[in-house]
């Protein structure tokens, strides 16, 4: 029996475990809820002794890094978004989240704003989400609605459900570093090397999928329930709390029968009016951005916006919490001119 425990194995699974131990005990933040894809409640939050709530990338949250105190500063209207890569803009300043906060500002509002939007999230993790962010003081919470990435969504679902399956298949990948090199296996080298003929005829890349399950109207219809499904538990939620939700629907930019330039909200916008109502207010991209001549020179591509069209929809968000600025608990400020804040 000696003879069979190679001094090379007793090493190898030395060094595993003194590498498991290092990731655990030195990248904790990290590697918690790592591998539940989005799907694990506090991942991507630590909050400190002093009441600090840090953000940061972890647990498939990328969140941008910030950081608020969880209770809100008296007279501070705290303004929380939550998305995708479209509220989330192509910088934690060039976003509308971050521009709604500067113009309230401008109009001497103490007000703060935290940009919780994650990439190719769906109904089902923005859920998530909004339930974390009821604990974290609210003023505002702006939901963006969008049903373009209920695919992400179901195939990262799958993907925690298989971490965290006990079966004994699973049994190496509940060690970090097996986990990690699978995923690079499969996600960036595996394919690589794989002749082209091969992977046509044996597999299908996410991309595939995604694209033939858009093209799938009973898959499109139960994407949308889902959505709407999850937009009501959403809000009936922030009711019970009496907290005000702010929900802003998704356009995309789309070529008509005239081959120009349209804007289709795909039924959100009929979402968003029929959640409205006390404490539920509702803004439609489709409508802020109708009217105007070039849009192309605020869209960066179908669905996502240049720091233009961000500063717009920024806009009209600030002149929609104006129109509720009593309900929201904000002085009036009809007659004010501006001002630093």
């Amino acid at each position: 029996m000696k003879g069979l425990i190679k001094p090379a194995f007793v090493l190898t699974l030395l060094l595993l475990a003194l590498g498991e131990l290092g990731a655990r005990l030195f990248y904790a933040q990290k590697v918690s809820g790592r591998f539940e894809y989005g799907y694990h409640p506090s991942a991507g939050f630590v909050e400190h002794a002093d009441g600090r709530v840090e953000l940061f990338r972890a647990g498939g949250r990328r969140f941008y890094p910030q950081s608020f105190k969880k209770p809100r500063p008296p007279g501070t209207f705290r303004i929380m978004v939550i998305g995708d890569s479209v509220p989330r803009g192509p910088g934690l300043k060039e976003a509308y989240p971050w521009l709604v906060r500067e113009e309230l500002r401008e109009h001497n509002i103490q007000a703060e704003s935290v940009n919780l939007s994650v990439p190719g999230y769906g109904a089902r993790r923005c859920r998530i989400v909004f339930k974390k962010v009821l604990e974290m003081d609210p003023s505002l919470i702006i939901l963006h609605l969008n049903h373009s990435n209920e695919y992400e969504d179901e195939r990262e679902f799958r993907r925690s459900r298989e971490y965290q399956s006990w079966h004994p298949r699973h049994w190496p990948l509940k060690i970090f570093i097996f986990r990690r090199l699978y995923e690079v296996k499969l996600e960036k080298l595996f394919w690589r090397f794989i002749p082209e003929p091969i992977r046509v005829k044996y597999a299908k890349s996410d991309a595939d999928v995604q694209v033939a399950a858009s093209l799938d109207a009973r898959q499109l219809e139960a994407w949308q329930r889902l959505v709407e499904e999850a937009a009501a538990e959403d809000v009936a939620l922030a009711r019970e709390r009496n907290l005000p939700v702010l929900l802003i629907t998704q356009c995309r930019l789309e070529p008509d029968a005239r081959q120009s330039l349209s804007l289709n909200d795909h039924g959100l916008d009929a979402l968003g009016k029929s959640l409205a109502g006390p404490g539920v207010y509702f803004l439609s991209m489709k409508e802020v951005f109708s009217g105007i001549p070039d849009l192309k020179s605020h869209f960066a591509d179908t669905g996502h916006l240049k720091r233009s069209g961000h500063r717009l929809l920024a806009q009209a968000i600030f002149q929609r919490i104006m129109q509720e600025q009593v309900s929201l608990g904000l002085p009036d400020l009809k007659a004010a001119k501006g001002g630093g804040g």
